[in-house]
């Protein structure tokens, strides 16, 4: 059975938490905007990746519904190393632009750490320059990695109280279980960390109260690695062929797992749609830093926006 057609009152739907951020989101901009500071996403894809366009397309939806606006930009393949941190370097500089999203994957001969870092801080929507990952380390949760919090925000939502929970992430990426550990930390849960080289994995996950799953296999958990009760939050989308038709399911076996768990989210329709709500909140929360900047530097003597310094 599909997750969307799962009706169980134990689902974490994604869709009722993406709307709620998007009104509040949407309120925030209207603010800003009539202070003279429009929020402003440019959106920048290399290469030609299917799923990409999908992404892109979502976030475009979601910025219309936010009152974002969004601008995407196409680049070859072949852009050069130079001439993306050209780019980068005149987007942090342009007054017009108040978030800047480079989308995954890059073609092999750049390097996606040195493009995140050379986006300036206060532009950074998505959560992954070094300095907003490393103030997570000093519970500046303000502008986290969008997968990550969107993943935190579910677990919130079942109501547990984050402090002394016993939580299993299992996956140690860089975009997604680091910052999940690292979130969870700063408030307050006691997190393990397992992945591929983890010995007795379903001895960490059975003694959980709630696990984050993000590794990249149809189905990976199974109901006797859970814990009865527990709040199961799936990350992992794939796609997979069943029945003779292609359809996507997460790392978790939904409907198995279902039966144990307390709460769970469904593939798709889960983390995904709070993850876009979420970079909508980064972009409100990116531009109200930036007028935060100018109004400390400049006095607030007027309401025109200006560029940030760019990133060193």
């Amino acid at each position: 059975m599909n997750a969307h057609a799962a009706t169980r009152h134990n689902a974490l739907m994604g869709k009722p938490v993406a709307e709620e951020i998007t009104r509040a989101v949407y309120q925030g901009v209207e603010e800003l905007a009539s202070k003279g500071w429009p929020v402003k996403l440019v959106s920048i894809t290399i290469g030609d990746v299917p799923a990409v366009h999908l992404y892109v397309r979502n976030q475009a939806r979601g910025a219309e519904k936010a009152g974002i606006m969004f601008e995407e930009r196409h680049l070859p393949a072949t852009v050069s190393r130079v001439e993306m941190l050209a780019m980068l370097q005149a987007l942090n500089t342009d007054p017009r632009v108040t978030g800047v999203i480079i989308q995954r994957p890059v073609p092999k001969h750049l390097d996606i750490r040195e493009l995140q870092t050379a986006v300036h801080p206060l532009k950074d929507v998505e959560g992954m320059h070094p300095a907003s990952i490393g103030n997570i380390v000093y519970r500046d949760t303000s502008l986290a990695p969008c997968t990550a919090a969107a993943s935190v925000e579910l677990l919130k939502r079942t109501g547990l109280k984050l402090e002394g929970l016993e939580v299993v992430v299992i996956g140690h990426s860089e975009i997604v279980g680091k910052p999940i550990a690292f979130l969870l930390m700063a408030e307050g849960a006691t997190v393990t960390v397992c992945h591929h080289m983890t010995r007795n994995l379903a001895v960490h996950s059975r003694a959980a109260d709630a696990i984050f799953v993000a590794v990249g296999k149809p189905r990976f958990i199974t109901p006797n690695m859970i814990k009865p009760g527990s709040a199961v939050i799936d990350i992992g989308i794939n796609q997979i062929e069943e029945n003779g038709k292609h359809i996507t399911v997460g790392d978790v076996d939904y409907e198995a797992c279902a039966e144990t768990a307390g709460w769970i989210t469904p593939v798709p329709g889960g983390v995904g749609p709070v993850t876009v709500s979420i970079l909508m909140r980064n972009a409100l929360t990116a531009a109200q830093a930036q007028k935060r900047y100018y109004d400390q530097v400049f006095g607030g003597k007027s309401d025109t926006m200006v560029s940030v310094a760019p990133a060193e």
